[in-house]
Formats: C-alpha cells, sequence, structure tokens
C-alpha cells in the first residue's frame, strides 16, 4: 500500500534514532512543556491526550500552547468518548482555527461502549471530517504485543483498513505503536507490518524515565506484556521495586536490530516520569551517542 502524501516532518531522513521524536502531554502538562521547550527542537510534534474527566476547553488551550511554543500540535480524539457529532466538530475545528492543527490522531477509547454516535475510530475517520477540516495526516494506533479484545490476525486486518480509509481519503496514516519494554517484539512487529505491505510511517512508543513500580503499573494497565525476563531485558528486576529507570537498553537493542526491511520509523515517547524528565533524558541520550544537536 503506498502512500500518496509525503508526511509532515518526515521528509528530511532522520540523523539518529531519536532525531524527529515525537512525545504525549495531558492537558495538564501545558507549564512542564513550555519548562522543558528550550531543550526541544522546534516543530517537535506534541500528542495532546483526550483523557476522561478533562474540559475541552483545555484540551484546545493545550493545543494552542503546543502551537505558539514552536511544536506542531497532534490532538487524540477517543471515539468512545464523544458524546455527540457537535462535540467532535466542535472540538476539531477549534483545534484547527486556533492551533491551526494538521494532523490527528485517533482512538477507540477504554469505554466498552460508546458515551456518543462513534464505535470506534473508523468511524471517526469515515465521517469525513478530518479532509473537511484540512487535516493533512491521521494516526492510528498499533498494538505490538497483542490488543486485549482482538486476536493478532484481527488486529492487522483492522490497522490495514484504517490506513487504507485514510489514504483514500486524500490523507497521510501514521501509526503510533503501544509502548513497549522488549526490543525484539518491536522489531518483530514492524518486520511483519512491511512484509504484509503496511509501509505508512510508524513511531515506536517508548516509556520515558520514571519509577520502576509506576512503569510496570503503566504497563498492566494498557496490557503490556512485563514479564520478568521481558522486563530484565529493560534493565528492571522484580526484585528491586524502589528505584526508577529509563529506556537506555531498549532503545539501544532497537537502534542494534533497525534495518532498511523495518521501513521508515521514528520514536514517540510517553513521559510517565514527567515531560521534562523525558526531555532531559533525550538529550543526555543524544550526548551520550553523539548525536547532540542545536535546538
Amino acid at each position: 500500500m503506498t502512500v500518496p502524501i509525503i508526511h509532515p516532518n518526515w521528509a528530511v531522513p532522520a540523523r539518529g534514532l531519536t532525531d524527529g521524536y515525537s512525545i504525549e502531554i495531558t492537558a495538564k502538562d501545558v507549564s512542564a512543556l513550555r519548562e522543558a521547550a528550550p531543550a526541544m527542537p522546534v516543530d517537535t510534534p506534541v500528542a495532546v491526550t483526550f483523557l476522561p474527566g478533562e474540559l475541552q476547553g483545555d484540551r484546545i488551550a493545550a493545543a494552542v500552547a503546543v502551537r505558539a511554543l514552536g511544536f506542531e500540535p497532534m490532538p487524540h480524539f477517543s471515539a468512545r468518548r464523544l458524546v455527540s457529532v457537535a462535540e467532535f466538530e466542535d472540538y476539531l475545528g477549534a483545534v484547527v482555527e486556533q492551533a491551526q492543527v494538521r494532523r490527528c490522531f485517533v482512538v477507540a477509547g477504554d469505554p466498552p461502549e460508546p458515551q456518543g454516535p462513534f464505535f470506534d475510530s473508523m468511524a471517526l475517520i469515515d465521517s469525513g471530517a478530518f479532509e473537511r477540516n484540512g487535516i493533512k495526516a491521521v494516526g492510528v494506533g498499533g498494538h505490538p504485543e497483542g490488543h486485549p479484545v482482538m486476536s493478532p490476525e484481527q488486529c492487522w486486518q483492522v490497522l490495514d483498513a484504517k490506513i487504507a480509509a485514510i489514504t483514500a481519503r486524500g490523507m497521510a496514516p501514521l501509526v503510533v505503536t503501544q509502548f513497549g519494554f522488549d526490543p525484539d517484539a518491536l522489531l518483530g512487529w514492524l518486520a511483519e507490518a512491511r512484509v504484509r505491505g503496511i509501509d505508512a510511517p510508524v513511531r515506536i512508543g517508548v516509556p520515558g524515565p520514571a519509577g520502576i513500580k509506576r512503569l510496570i503499573a503503566f504497563a498492566a494497565r494498557c496490557g503490556v506484556g512485563a514479564s520478568a525476563s521481558v522486563l530484565k531485558k529493560y534493565g528492571i528486576s522484580l526484585g528491586n521495586l524502589l528505584g526508577s529507570a529509563g529506556p537506555d537498553r531498549l532503545l539501544d537493542a532497537f537502534a542494534a536490530g533497525l534495518g532498511e526491511e523495518h521501513g521508515r520509523v521514528r520514536l514517540h515517547f510517553y513521559p510517565f516520569g514527567g515531560v521534562g524528565r523525558t526531555v532531559e533524558w533525550i538529550g543526555d541520550y543524544e550526548r551520550r551517542h553523539g548525536l547532540d544537536r542545536p535546538r
């Protein structure tokens, strides 16, 4: 499947593994992002999550702040949490108008039943609202370690259908994976995606540095594999849960195994230990690997 549009921020090849990374924030993280901004490259894609209990105005304000700081906002749309078509289209129209949003990310969301008219992310794609509002790219989720309610084959079929639908509507698809601790699982999933003809750009989810207990808790909540053997690869021992851990070993192993057969790949950071701490870690990692560059 050929992507007909050059994806935003993907025209220039990455110099190193962390080059062109993206990062995720909540509406409450704007102050932290503002503090970290001087250490981040201009045009860094910043995803704004769609969490329960937030005010829509706060999400809009977060997207506006991301743009004002010189970054590329990518708001999330959680299909089952949207209570009406009006809520969806009002939010989309607002972030496009006020934050010049050009890319969005769609998920089904956690509720087992929809709170409004949208059952899944495909319903949002099929609404036609994104292209009507001038959106150039739409991101969808990838699940290297499986999905709690779908078989692996169903995951591939759904992913392929979403990419085809986005492409048919004249937009560029992007796949952002769930975070993981196992580089072998991430590389294997990515290789299989390419063999299956999925050549869309992929952002591999990486957990930012955080307390070990916090990382394991997020893994359990998100259905991410966190067996003793996998955590050992990552540098975590279940016998010592008091410290913190960063993704050094994960990225080193991922970089060592990455090849041309894996296609266009960049990283997406989930800052479980805080935005500032994650951005600081990225800078340290780049310096240690000779990738330091002017911001």
